[in-house]
């Protein structure tokens, strides 16, 4: 009497049990409902940072949007315009509009972005962002609460240090 089975006689068995799922009559699934709206609007700022929306389009038009809108406002007027119901979806640095949620804004995060997506610049001879320790820094378009982030990652306390001070 034989207890164990070759690689071969495994694979065979491997091999039938997955024709059977080929063979087996297909049944039809039920049919789901039809969406309530077939609209959807999203962001068009014109970045980088969208360009899942666009990968999207075709997923979403399978789920049964007919309608996709990708409306034209800038980065920093998107939490309003998603408040104010222009938007349906937008992407947002969560550091940035926490605030809101915690004040009770209606918005439900579904995924997380951004992950490193931010790049921070120096002079020649800064090799490392614990370099800046007790320097002066400046700022454009990133918000303080990137380059605070980024500082605690390092151990840096902007709030300890001049890190966070505006020239």
């Amino acid at each position: 009497m034989q207890i164990g089975q070759s690689r071969r006689q495994f694979l065979t068995t491997l091999s039938f049990v997955g024709m059977t799922g080929l063979l087996r009559a297909s049944e039809t699934p039920a049919a789901e409902a039809t969406l309530e709206t077939t609209t959807v609007r999203l962001v068009n700022d014109r970045s980088i940072c969208i360009a899942p929306e666009y990968v999207a389009d075709e997923l979403l038009r399978a789920e049964g949007f007919t309608d996709i809108r990708y409306v034209k406002i800038p980065g920093y007027q998107q939490a309003d315009a998603f408040l104010r119901g222009e938007l349906d979806f937008f992407n947002f640095f969560a550091g940035g509009n926490i605030q809101l949620i915690e004040a009770g804004a209606p918005i439900v995060v579904l995924a997380g972005i951004h992950v490193g997506c931010f790049e921070l610049f120096a002079r020649d001879g800064i090799r490392h962002i614990s370099e800046l320790k007790g320097k002066s820094i400046g700022l454009s378009a990133a918000p303080d609460a990137l380059l605070t982030l980024m500082a605690a990652e390092v151990g840096l306390d902007p709030a300890r240090h001049s890190l966070g001070e505006r020239r």
